[in-house]
């Protein structure tokens, strides 16, 4: 059974910097990709960042780009995000999500319970 919990998430003033965590389980975490994904207050889900089952390409969501990191270890079972320089429209509550191929451009399925980020002065 396929299990993603996220943790990292809190209040932050702009400009400032969190980092997001997200431990797996229930499944072989080396040979899928994973993303983060994120919901804003009133907005739809949205893909932020995606990376591929051995790390070495990365996507992200042009709003976020040289701002955010995704990373993982594939020896930990976990997947990161680093945000920096956050902006109020970061607001969101951010999930992890495992991939249905070592491919993000195969998409993504099976969400975390999500971790509350809120940029706010």
């Amino acid at each position: 059974q396929v299990q993603l919990v996220e943790s990292g998430g809190d209040l932050v003033h702009p400009g400032g910097s969190l980092k997001l965590e997200c431990t797996a389980s229930g499944f072989i975490f080396s040979t899928y990709a994973m993303a983060w994904y994120r919901q804003g207050p009133g907005k739809e889900r949205e893909l932020v960042a995606g990376i591929n089952s051995i790390g070495n390409r990365k996507t992200y969501q042009d709003a976020v780009k040289g701002r955010f990191i995704i990373s993982r270890d594939n020896g930990k079972k976990m997947v990161y995000l680093q945000m920096n320089t956050l902006k109020p429209e970061d607001t969101a509550v951010y999930y992890c999500s495992k991939g249905r191929s070592s491919d993000y451009l195969s998409g993504f399925h099976s969400w975390g319970q999500g971790t509350q980020v809120t940029v706010s002065s």
